[in-house]
C-alpha cells in the first residue's frame, strides 16, 4: 500500500469516527439546526474536502457533470433537507469505494510497472584500463561488455566467452531459465544468474529488445478499442442527461401534485448519486489495461486494447515458415553412410567445411560430436554452385551437392528426404550422404492443434520451395499451404484469405519482408526474440519467446477481457436502470443509491482486475 492510500483509509476511519461522534452528540443533546448543521459539517469536510474542492474547481473550468459534481451536489443537497449524518455518511462510503478501486488499479498498475524494472541503469564496459560503468544508452555497436553474476544483460549482444543461466520470464514469460554459451544471442533485461559472461553488443539501446517493449507499454493505452471510445462517447452525453433528468425531477411533479418539494429534491439527489457513470468509466479502461498486463505476464505484448480487440475475434491465423513455424536455423536431420558409420561420415564432412562459414557448414560442424583437427585439413577449394574439395590426411575429399558428384564422375544416391543434400566422397569412391533441413518449432504442432480446436483456420505462406512447404505443413496439419512466394505475393495470397474469412485475419512472421504482410493483415503478429526489427515495427502484437502456441493463448487472453469488459458494461448499465426506476419512483433511498454508484463501480473494478490473471490458461 502507497503513501497516499495509507493517508486516505486513515481519513476515512477518523471521518467515521467523527461522525458516530456527531452522531451520539446529537442523540444526547438537543442542537438547533445551525448547530447540527456545524457538527456534521466537521466530519463531512473531514471526510470530502478534496472532493468539494475539485468540484468547484471543474465548474470554473466548465466541467459540470463529473463525478465529483454529481457527489458535492448529492451530499450539499442532503444537508439542505437535514439528512445531515446521511450526508456524511454518502461521503464517507463514496470515499472508501474509491480507496479500494485505486487499490485496484494500482495492483493491475504494479503488474506491467514490473517491466519497468527490467531496464537495467549501468553497464561494465570493457577498455583498455579495464571495466568502466556507463549508461547503456551510451554503448554502441560492437563494444564489448561484462554482465556478472546477478547483472541484467543491458542490451542485445552475442556471447563471446562464458557459460552461464539466464532469467528471462520479464521478457518472455518463460519461468525455466535458459542455458547460453559461447555465440549465442542474448536480449537486453534478461538476468544473468551465474557466470560471467563477455558480450559483444549487437545494437545500441534503442533498438533493444528491453527499450522496444518499454516503448510498447508506455504507448499501449493510446490506442483505444471500439469499446472505450463508446464508453467516452457515452458519458458525455449520458450525465447531463441524467442531471437535466435530475432537476426536471424535483420540480415538475410537486408543481402538478402540489406536494412538498422536500421529498422530491430527496428522490432528485438520489436519482443524482444513482446515476454517476464511474463504473463503466473506470471499469472499462482498467479491462483493457488488466488484459494487456496479463498477456505482457506471459511473454505477448500487445500494442493498445484496439489491437487486443481484433485479436479477440480472430479466426484465421496465416503464418510465415522460416523462423515462425521453424527454427530457421540448418541443422542435420539424417545422416545415411555407405561404406563408414554415421559419425565418421560427419566427421569427414565437418573436417572438410572446418574453414566455411556458410550455414551448410556451421549446421555440420554442429553435428560433428568429435573434436576437428584443422593441421590436417588442406588444399579447400570451394566450387561455385556445387561444393567444395578438400585434402584431409593426404585423402581427396568432395563434399557438395548431386552436380558436384556428376562432375566428378562420383556414383551418388538420391535421397527420399527433403531439404538440403550433401554428398560425400572420398579418392572418388561414394561416402554416402548428410541431410540439412530446417526444424520445426517443437511447440507448433501444439500452436496449430489449439487453433483448429478453437475454430481458426490455418494458413501457411512461404517462399520456400513447393516440396519443403508441403511437407512441414502435412506434417503440422495446416488447412492450407502457399509456397515459392515473394513478398507481394504473400501479400495478394493474404488479401485472398481476409476476403474469404469472415472474421479477423492475423498474420505471424518474423522476418523483414513479412512487414508488409504484417501492416496489411487485420492483426500483425511479430516474433520477438528472434524476429526483426522492421517485423516488430509494423506487427500489433509481440511475442518475445518466438513460440507459435503463444498465438492461441493470446486469444483466450483477449476473449476473456472482451468477456469482462461486456460483463462490466452489461452489469452496470443494468443495475443502474433498475435502480434510478425505483429512486425516480421513491422507492429507493440515499444508501442504495450510494450502492448503485460506488458499490457497482468496486464490483465492476474488482471484476475487470480479472484480466491480470492468466495463470490457469
Amino acid at each position: 500500500m502507497e503513501k497516499e492510500q495509507k493517508e486516505s483509509l486513515i481519513r476515512i476511519i477518523a471521518s467515521a469516527v467523527l461522525l458516530g461522534a456527531a452522531y451520539l452528540v446529537n442523540s444526547l443533546t438537543e442542537l438547533t439546526a445551525f448547530q447540527q448543521v456545524l457538527l456534521f459539517l466537521i466530519p463531512y469536510l473531514a471526510a470530502g474536502y478534496d472532493v468539494v474542492i475539485s468540484a468547484v474547481k471543474n465548474i470554473l473550468h466548465g466541467e459540470l457533470f463529473d463525478e465529483m459534481f454529481l457527489m458535492t451536489v448529492a451530499t450539499v443537497g442532503a444537508f439542505c433537507i437535514g439528512d445531515y449524518p446521511e450526508g456524511v455518511f454518502v461521503m464517507i462510503f463514496y470515499q472508501l469505494g474509491e480507496f479500494f478501486q485505486d487499490y485496484a488499479v494500482d495492483k493491475s498498475r504494479d503488474s506491467i510497472s514490473a517491466l519497468m524494472e527490467i531496464c537495467p541503469e549501468t553497464s561494465n564496459l570493457e577498455t583498455e584500463n579495464g571495466l568502466k560503468t556507463v549508461d547503456p544508452k551510451a554503448l554502441k555497436i560492437g563494444d564489448i561488455i561484462v554482465v556478472k553474476a546477478g547483472e541484467k544483460v543491458p542490451v542485445n549482444g552475442r556471447i563471446i566467452e562464458g557459460t552461464s543461466s539466464l532469467d528471462t520470464s520479464a521478457l518472455t514469460g518463460e519461468s525455466l531459465p535458459r542455458e547460453v554459451a559461447e555465440r549465442d544471442e542474448v536480449l537486453g533485461g534478461c538476468i544473468n544468474i551465474n557466470g560471467t559472461l563477455r558480450i559483444k553488443v549487437t545494437s545500441v539501446f534503442a533498438d533493444s529488445a528491453v527499450a522496444k517493449i518499454l516503448e510498447m507499454v508506455e504507448h499501449a493505452s493510446e490506442k483505444k478499442g471500439k469499446a472505450e471510445k463508446f464508453i467516452t462517447k457515452f458519458s458525455k452525453i449520458y450525465t447531463p442527461a441524467v442531471v437535466v433528468a435530475a432537476v426536471l425531477l424535483a420540480v415538475i411533479p410537486p408543481l402538478v401534485t402540489g406536494q412538498p418539494f422536500a421529498s422530491w429534491v430527496n428522490r432528485a439527489l438520489i436519482f443524482l448519486v444513482i446515476s454517476c457513470p464511474c463504473a463503466l468509466v473506470i471499469s472499462v479502461p482498467l479491462s483493457f489495461f488488466s488484459g494487456i498486463g496479463g498477456a505482457s505476464k506471459r511473454g505477448i505484448l500487445i500494442k493498445g486494447s484496439t489491437c487486443l480487440e481484433a485479436l479477440s475475434k480472430t479466426s484465421a491465423v496465416v503464418f510465415d515458415k522460416t523462423g515462425t513455424l521453424t527454427e530457421g536455423k540448418f541443422s542435420v536431420t539424417a545422416v545415411h553412410p555407405q561404406v563408414i558409420s554415421e559419425e565418421e561420415l560427419v566427421k569427414i564432412a565437418a573436417s572438410a567445411e572446418y574453414f566455411s562459414d556458410h550455414p551448410v557448414s556451421v549446421s555440420l560442424k554442429n553435428a560433428c560430436k568429435d573434436e576437428i583437427d584443422p593441421s590436417v585439413v588442406k588444399n579447400v577449394k570451394e566450387i561455385a554452385g556445387k561444393g567444395l574439395s578438400a585434402e584431409i590426411n593426404g585423402r581427396k575429399v568432395l563434399v557438395g551437392n548431386g552436380r558436384l558428384m556428376a562432375a566428378e564422375n562420383v556414383e551418388y544416391h538420391d535421397c527420399h528426404k527433403v531439404g538440403t543434400v550433401v554428398h560425400v566422397a572420398v579418392n572418388g569412391k561414394y561416402f554416402g550422404h548428410i541431410v540439412i533441413s530446417d526444424v520445426v518449432k517443437p511447440d507448433s504442432e501444439k500452436a496449430i492443434r489449439e487453433l483448429k480446436g478453437d475454430g481458426c483456420k490455418t494458413v501457411m505462406l512461404t517462399g520456400d520451395r513447393k516440396e519443403v512447404a508441403e511437407q512441414v505443413g502435412k506434417n503440422l496439419g495446416l488447412d492450407e499451404i502457399h509456397a515459392e512466394l515473394l513478398p507481394d505475393g504473400k501479400v495478394e495470397k493474404l488479401e485472398s484469405v481476409m476476403k474469404k474469412n469472415s472474421g479477423m485475419t492475423a498474420f505471424v512472421g518474423d522476418g523483414i519482408n513479412d512487414a508488409p504482410v504484417l501492416s496489411s493483415a487485420d492483426v500483425g503478429i511479430a516474433m520477438g526474440a528472434l524476429g526483426s526489427d522492421a517485423a516488430i515495427e509494423a506487427a500489433d502484437i509481440v511475442l518475445m519467446d518466438d513460440k507459435p502456441s503463444k498465438i492461441p493463448l493470446g486469444i483466450k487472453i483477449a476473449k476473456k477481457t472482451m468477456r469482462l469488459v461486456k460483463e462490466n458494461i452489461v452489469f452496470s448499465l443494468a443495475v443502474k436502470a433498475v435502480i434510478l426506476v425505483l429512486g425516480a419512483v421513491g422507492i429507493a433511498n440515499m444508501w442504495l443509491a450510494i450502492f448503485a454508484d460506488v458499490g457497482v463501480a468496486l464490483i465492476a473494478t474488482l471484476n475487470a482486475t480479472r484480466g491480470l490473471n492468466t495463470r490457469n490458461m
